[in-house]
């Protein structure tokens, strides 16, 4: 028989550091899940990727288990992250603040591929495009 689920909740925590402080045991805590249980496990898994937030769905059961999903990271924070930006622009359409390659373009769209709602890389690279845009970062052509 499967297990009752209590409550679904979404989190964003940093890979390999998540703390049962900030945020995540306010968001567990009222279903009954143990947040130190799900930072442990959380860490576990994402050690390889220090620091970079990364959304979490986490569902609770009725009896206090839980299971989660880590999704891949924002695609603001890889283009980010590819770029060395600590921010976007404030005024996107003005002030630009770095520069995609095609093939940085790709890279970062082949990480969200498993997230973004496209059947090939090109339609991902277009939405990751908008997402840079929006940031005040433009593509070359």
């Amino acid at each position: 028989m499967a297990k009752k689920i209590k409550a679904v909740v979404k989190l964003q925590a940093p890979g390999g550091q998540a703390t049962p402080a900030k945020g995540i045991g306010p968001a567990l805590g009222p279903h009954g899940a143990s947040a130190a249980d799900f930072c442990k496990q959380f860490n576990d898994k994402t050690k390889d990727q220090p620091g970079m937030i990364l959304p979490v769905i986490v569902t609770v059961y009725q009896d206090r288990s839980f299971t989660f999903i880590i999704k891949t990271p924002p695609a603001a924070n890889l283009i980010k992250k590819e770029l060395g930006l600590a921010k976007g622009s404030s005024v996107p359409h003005k002030d630009k603040v770095g520069k995609l390659t095609q093939a940085q373009l790709k890279k970062i769209a082949t990480i969200k591929m498993p997230d973004v709602n496209a059947n090939d890389i090109e339609t991902a690279m277009k939405i990751v495009a908008g997402t840079a845009r929006s940031m005040g970062v433009d593509i070359e052509k």
